[in-house]
């Protein structure tokens, strides 16, 4: 559990990154660093909303 609770952390932390980083790539319109920022920043979410499901379901069954 202690493992489950760190990867969150660290998608947290993922999540803050891509969205700074698409931010600032978008003041100096640099639109396609932008881009794949946003689509990793998805992805990132993505992976912590399955994280989530999966915390929630193991602690139903006890």
């Amino acid at each position: 559990m202690g493992f489950k609770l760190v990867l969150n952390v660290l998608y947290t932390i993922g999540m803050v990154l891509c969205a700074f980083v698409a931010y600032q790539y978008f003041q100096s319109k640099n639109y396609v660093v932008m881009a794949v920022a946003l689509v990793a920043c998805a992805a990132v979410i993505i992976l912590k909303v399955r994280l989530l499901k999966e915390v929630k379901n193991t602690q139903k069954k006890v």
